[in-house]
């Protein structure tokens, strides 16, 4: 049986403060929800699907760039590593260019965790992010 859900669950990101990273990632995916799931609830972030975990580093595993990393589409590479950027995500490797117009890159949230973004360049032409 094919299943129509994602192939991907949850992505999740190990922070020092909860909350405040709860509203950054809010301001740099605003097309995500915050949803809460489970008993007790946990407070998440809800985009295309994929559930946006953000949860407290601990002992086991800590905030940072220590292992895989999540790569995005996105609509319009510039506009969006722009868009991170200016809520001060940095630069951390890339960007790179692909086939034709494709890019991508990482970048680092305030955290030190890596969000990885794939897409086209809009060159010399404005897009929206």
């Amino acid at each position: 049986m094919k299943s129509t859900s994602p192939p991907i669950a949850a992505v999740m990101v190990h922070v020092a403060d909860v909350e405040v990273a709860l509203g950054w990632y809010a301001r740099a995916f605003p097309e995500a929800e915050r949803v809460s799931i489970g008993t007790p609830a946990f407070e998440c972030l809800s985009l295309f699907g994929v559930l946006l975990e953000i949860v407290p580093a601990d002992e086991k595993v800590g905030a940072g760039a220590f292992g895989s990393v999540v790569y995005w589409n996105v609509e319009c590479f510039d506009a969006t590593l722009g868009h991170l950027q200016s809520l001060g995500a940095t630069l951390y490797r890339g960007p790179m260019r692909l086939e034709g117009e494709e890019h991508m890159c990482q970048v680092r949230d305030p955290w030190g965790n890596c969000i990885g973004l794939r897409g086209p360049s809009g060159g010399r032409r404005q897009c929206a992010p």
